[in-house]
């Protein structure tokens, strides 16, 4: 494997019933073309739109899409579709032979130049999507209270604030200018707000000063690796920030790391909803999330007590609707 190349991590699980298609003869001619290694290669490393695998491989669409259809023929990927995008990762649940064989093949290539390119573009990619969001919370720092935000209603953040508990340490996560930690800092004991904009740390600090409220405290970071110790709040918060994540189970994770033993996640976030527009509008990655995806969040994290209930629902279009997810972390 070429220096420097990430390490891929492939799922597997238990042996499957043997079909017709995706046998070790589909597999292997599925990775016989270079085109189609490539694209198993980033995908494996990430979920990408076509549109993204064009730039990265510098290919047409067409090209692009129908391989990718091979892809999915013989079961090695798996795409998901919002509004015109369609998006291509690793199909999970892969076989070990499966697992093993794709493993190999992409190991074996792994010092092409071809290979080590892709690399470069994919992490340039991967740069631009953070950029396209830093920009716009940089540019709405300052007025995100005063601006339409969906999801973001008094109904739905009184909901969360009927479950807070005073005078503990709270971590609100993705809290741009911090809200909902602007009302929770007059009784907890220590309120941290993590957000990846410098501008909203900015105009958070500031507003903090302003009240008098030194026990809120603003630290520039991102919600998938959190600048906080493990066990360190008895309460973490993610506000309208997990559709925000390139990687939400991850935001969950760490949601759980800081998490002392008996302390809670509180999640509000939109439900699943097909108003495409929101990623131009409001930088969303990701178009909401259903009860189940949510509920599935907590329970990997291992997370005990886990509820999710719809909480408010917006009445003009695009009738967005809110969720409150929650979980325990149990005593260990």
């Amino acid at each position: 494997m070429a220096e420097g190349a990430e390490k891929i991590a492939f799922p597997v699980s238990l042996p499957q019933p043997r079909r017709r298609l995706n046998t070790s003869w589909d597999i292997l001619k599925a990775l016989s073309d270079p085109t189609r290694l490539r694209l198993l290669t980033l995908v494996a490393r990430e979920e990408l739109s076509v549109a993204e695998l064009q730039e990265i491989l510098g290919m047409g669409q067409s090209r692009i899409s129908s391989q990718l259809a091979l892809l999915r023929s013989v079961n090695l990927v798996s795409d998901r579709r919002e509004g015109k995008n369609a998006f291509y990762s690793l199909r999970a649940g892969l076989t070990a032979k499966t697992a093993a064989l794709m493993k190999a093949a992409i190991e074996s290539v792994g010092e092409q130049p071809v290979m080590a390119e892709d690399r470069e573009n994919l992490n340039r990619i991967l740069q631009k999507r953070r950029r396209t969001q830093e920009q716009y919370f940089n540019l709405i720092a300052g007025r995100l209270g005063k601006n339409y935000c969906p999801g973001r209603s008094w109904e739905a953040i009184g909901h969360l604030a009927l479950r807070l508990t005073p005078a503990i340490d709270i971590a609100d996560l993705g809290a741009g200018e911090g809200l909902v930690s602007q009302l929770l800092a007059h009784r907890a004991r220590q309120v941290w707000c993590i957000d990846n904009s410098p501008r909203m740390i900015e105009v958070g600090t500031e507003l903090a000063k302003r009240n008098g409220l030194a026990n809120l405290i603003y630290r520039l970071g991102d919600i998938e690796s959190v600048p906080l110790v493990d066990k360190s709040v008895d309460l973490a918060i993610l506000s309208q920030a997990l559709h925000h994540a390139q990687h939400p189970q991850r935001a969950v994770d760490e949601a759980f790391r800081i998490l002392r033993p008996g302390g809670q996640l509180l999640v509000l976030d939109l439900n699943e909803h097909t108003f495409a527009k929101a990623r131009e509008l409001y930088a969303d990655v990701w178009l909401g999330f259903t009860e189940s995806a949510l509920h599935g969040f907590l329970k990997k994290a291992g997370f005990a007590k886990v509820e999710v209930a719809a909480v408010s629902r917006e009445m003009e279009e695009p009738r967005f609707e809110t969720l409150l997810a929650s979980g325990v972390k149990v005593l260990r």
